[in-house]
């Protein structure tokens, strides 16, 4: 069978048909019968190849994934929607043409991963990627272009966004933490409640017998303050480990949060600090667990006095919002999901940003007397409510916890 020889071309071709990196042309071949002359190769019309450039930008162009080209000298050769989308960058026909350097100036970390694309030996595939100022994951693979003579022409990377993906697993790692911490702390529970409870009673007893005794007085109250306070860390624990149930109803945020800020003023000093509560009108009602959420907005605004130190201003606020849905889980016609956001946010001397990735981490505490639960607690109760809570805090702009809760939720999380 006659082979057919590709041939790369230069050709221009329709002005309205952006500019594609060069494919060779397409030949028909015809079989010939035994003795006959060699077949003749028609290269494809100019029509018909700018018909497949267009077909082969459609393609590209409506992959759920992202699609970023570059060629050799560093100049952007192609971008998808997609990946603009996961960038949160705005789309520009102009961008082809540039320095994707400058395209992506403000994605440093992508520019980097393009930029080793020539000096590699082994080009990363199915490595993971996070992008802090957006709060993004993403999953890429990065390949060489090359040509017939098998030199580099450029580099394509492929990439998706797995942020919903990673929140998934994250949330079944820390179902399967919880099964087992369950089981060893409803053991614990038993045990050290009961002698706990003997130790503060004792000792209570035993207060009343040395009335007199101004020493004995002050090492008794130790004593009893240090065994409630052992106490609550065991409940907390027991808190924290136990799968959340939700009472589903019909809840109105604007009474959980005016509940929260009273409840609160008993868990945390509040001294001169200034709290100030602004409802969008119009807030719909959210399918949630009025005491669950109860507590979850207590924790922060008791963090946020216990930060404050007995001054400053906590400004809490709740408006409309939307939560995207992934479309590797739902059809590209699928509208964001309505929700509500309730800011917490004040002026302390905030997080450090050392800290901030580990501040929902169970038994992680910055206070000298603190568990580490608190938060961890309230990141469980949002996820159950298919939410989600993020942080932004600075020394300069203080700490702002976003809580994000859709209005209505169909998913099982942790029920």
């Amino acid at each position: 069978m006659a082979r057919c020889a590709w041939t790369l071309t230069t050709r221009t071709v329709r002005a309205d048909i952006p500019d594609m990196p060069h494919r060779p042309a397409v030949c028909k071949v015809r079989r010939s019968a035994p003795g006959t002359a060699s077949p003749v190769r028609r290269p494809q019309s100019r029509q018909s190849v700018a018909a497949d450039d267009r077909f082969f930008r459609h393609i590209v162009s409506s992959m759920r994934n992202g699609v970023l080209a570059i060629h050799r000298d560093g100049k952007l050769a192609l971008m998808n929607d997609e990946a603009y989308r996961i960038f949160s960058l705005t789309p520009d026909p102009d961008d082809v043409g540039r320095p994707f350097s400058e395209v992506l100036r403000t994605r440093p970390a992508v520019v980097r991963v393009l930029g080793s694309a020539f000096e590699l030996s082994h080009l990363p595939n199915r490595a993971e990627l996070r992008l802090k100022d957006l709060d993004r994951v993403i999953g890429y693979t990065l390949s060489q272009v090359k040509d017939d003579r098998n030199r580099p022409t450029g580099a394509v990377l492929f990439f998706k966004d797995l942020t919903q993906v990673e929140q998934l697993e994250e949330r079944e790692r820390l179902r399967d933490r919880l099964a087992s911490l369950g089981e060893m702390a409803a053991g614990m529970a038993h045990e050290l409640r009961n002698p706990l409870a003997g130790i503060e009673v004792m000792a209570g007893l035993l207060r009343r017998q040395v009335p007199d005794s101004k020493d004995a007085q002050s090492l008794l109250a130790d004593i009893i303050s240090e065994a409630k306070l052992a106490n609550a860390i065991v409940v907390e624990m027991l808190e924290f480990v136990r799968p959340v149930r939700l009472q589903v109803e019909q809840t109105d945020i604007a009474d959980v949060l005016s509940q929260a800020v009273t409840l609160a003023e008993s868990k945390a000093r509040r001294g001169s600090a200034q709290v100030s509560i602004d409802v969008a009108p119009g807030l719909p009602m959210i399918d949630g667990d009025h005491h669950q959420l109860l507590q979850v907005f207590v924790n922060l605004v008791a963090n946020a006095f216990e930060a404050l130190e007995g001054k400053g201003h906590i400004a809490i606020t709740a408006v409309k919002g939307a939560m995207e849905q992934d479309p590797a889980f739902t059809s590209e016609q699928a509208e964001p999901i309505q929700a509500v956001v309730v800011e917490v946010a004040d002026d302390g001397p905030g997080v450090p940003a050392h800290l901030s990735d580990r501040i929902f981490n169970p038994f992680f505490t910055t206070k000298v007397t603190g568990s580490g639960l608190g938060l961890a607690i309230v990141r469980k109760i949002i996820d159950a409510h298919d939410g989600r809570i993020d942080l932004n805090s600075s020394p300069q702009a203080g700490t702002r916890f976003r809580v994000t809760l859709p209005v209505s939720s169909t998913s099982g999380w942790f029920k």
